[in-house]
């Protein structure tokens, strides 16, 4: 007999304790039937519960109660993957509310529209059990997940304040939250790890993990940290596309094209564009970034139709050779690049 330990729940548990300063938290928190819920609670839960079901319905056509026909059974199926209480300096205590879900493949509960009810079911039944058995009108609320694609992202995220907007209506400071992609690093792994260094040790089992791969820190895993690094830069980049209306050829035969003549770029970058392993570095293309004029190379590979770029007093041909697929994307290398050094 084993008891299953989920390390993101590890991850949230330390996160509350040491980064919000939780005196009290738990995992896996759960409500017991012998709790009880008062009338005039239980009369304003049910009316919220008609209305928002009502409100998604009408907007997005939504069911996100379609399994639970009461309140009762909605709330039987309460449970929160990390709970912290904070108490404050007024002598009142803040509460924060975490559901976490780790899917390798982005999250997914069925299709598209299913997700997103799932998740705003859980953070309504989140706040449901806060304002029905612990008497407080102020809790922040977050799910979280380290992946989650745009398609079902920008939904949730719109329900997310349709949410925000419904519990102020309410009188009650319910502060609802998507924590994902780029934000779970940094609001979340980032400050937790930041707020270990000096743990002389720790029985919480996402630091603990952490401090056993620091012992063995070595050249591989500075590696590793720099791919990471990297990997989210570019999504930064990415994110922030400044030429989003254009393809990534147009990009690189315009923007690009116009940068190398410039005479702005150095003799040494220009020397390395010429490098296949240098190129594919910086652009990720199979193929040197610029060729000679009177060079041999592979001319089904570069831009021949707008004739060579000029760069100082020297021809060159640019690559032409740009992929921007899901699984293959040459798009936020160009974008960094062209960030870095145009003027």
């Amino acid at each position: 007999m084993f008891m299953k330990i989920e390390i993101a729940e590890s991850l949230f548990y330390s996160w509350l304790r040491h980064v919000k300063s939780c005196q009290i938290v738990q995992t896996n928190w759960k409500l017991s039937k012998q709790w009880e819920l008062k009338r005039e609670v239980k009369d304003k839960l049910e009316s919220f519960m008609k209305e928002l079901d009502s409100f998604f319905k009408g907007k997005y056509k939504y069911q996100i109660f379609k399994q639970n026909a009461s309140l009762e059974q909605l709330l039987n199926q309460g449970e929160c993957d990390a709970l912290g209480i904070r108490l404050n300096a007024e002598n009142q205590y803040d509460c924060y509310a975490v559901d976490v879900a780790f899917h390798e493949n982005g999250l997914k509960y069925g299709e598209k529209d299913v997700t997103v009810m799932k998740v705003v079911e859980k953070c309504v039944r989140t706040a449901f059990c806060l304002y029905g058995y612990f008497n407080t009108s102020n809790a922040e609320i977050l799910f979280a997940s380290p992946k989650i694609f745009p398609s079902v992202c920008e939904p949730l995220d719109r329900c997310i304040d349709d949410l925000n907007d419904f519990f102020r209506g309410k009188d009650l400071a319910y502060n609802f939250s998507l924590v994902a992609n780029d934000d779970f690093n940094e609001k979340v792994i980032v400050p937790t790890l930041k707020a270990s260094e000096g743990m002389a040790d720790s029985t919480e089992l996402f630091i603990r993990s952490y401090k056993l791969l620091t012992l063995f820190a070595n050249e591989d895993s500075t590696i590793v940290a720099t791919e990471t690094a990297n990997t989210n830069e570019l999504r930064r980049v990415n994110r922030d596309d400044e030429y989003n209306g254009m393809k990534i050829g147009e990009i690189a035969n315009t923007i690009l094209r116009e940068i190398l003549e410039s005479g702005i770029i150095n003799d040494e970058e220009i020397q390395k564009l010429q490098n296949k392993e240098y190129s594919k570095e910086k652009f990720h293309i199979n193929y040197p970034l610029l060729v000679h004029e009177g060079s041999n190379y592979d001319k089904i590979r570069y831009y021949s139709r707008e004739g060579p770029l000029c760069i100082k007093g020297v021809y060159y041909y640019l690559c032409s050779q740009w992929v921007e697929r899901t699984d293959n994307n040459d798009r936020p290398y160009l974008l960094r690049w062209i960030r870095e050094h145009k003027q």
